[in-house]
């Protein structure tokens, strides 16, 4: 079983870029739900240096329906900032469970109507309480959750 990373429509290469690499390190799979704001044609991802891209396992999508479709088994968790619940209030120490977390577009997000009925799957990341930072980058939250995962399983395969 393994770590899925989701990107719902993601908009900004580099965030993608880097999320893939973070797959890439801890053996996660990395599903794009299209459409994307950029292109992966092999002559942009050789200008931005993502020389490692060809070694990522994604997986490619035309909608949230149709990765459901592919993994109707799949345990499914959604970030977002509006979520009422952390993502530290869930034990992932299953190893044997295919987990996707979720993320939306970094500039709004998960549309609301797609988690009707999945609010208690809402997952957020601790923030200072203040009004000066709306969520944190994209990239940085899917690493903070890929190794609080892979740290509550004990690392496995990796060294």
């Amino acid at each position: 079983m393994a770590i899925h990373i989701v990107l719902y429509q993601p908009e900004i290469p580099a965030n993608t870029g880097n999320i893939a690499r973070t797959c890439l390190a801890t053996n996660a799979k990395l599903h794009l739900i299209h459409p994307l704001g950029f292109s992966t044609d092999d002559k942009m991802l050789r200008r931005a240096g993502l020389d490692y891209w060809h070694d990522v396992d994604i997986y490619n999508h035309d909608s949230l329906a149709d990765l459901y479709q592919a993994h109707p088994n799949g345990n499914f968790y959604y970030i977002e900032n509006f979520g009422t619940k952390y993502y530290t209030d869930f034990d992932f120490s299953e190893a044997n469970q295919d987990l996707f977390f979720v993320f939306g577009r970094e500039t709004n997000g998960i549309p609301r109507e797609l988690l009707v009925g999945k609010e208690e799957r809402c997952l957020r990341i601790h923030m200072a309480d203040n009004d000066k930072v709306r969520s944190l980058n994209l990239s940085n939250t899917a690493a903070i959750l890929v190794y609080d995962v892979l740290k509550q399983q004990g690392f496995p395969n990796m060294h």
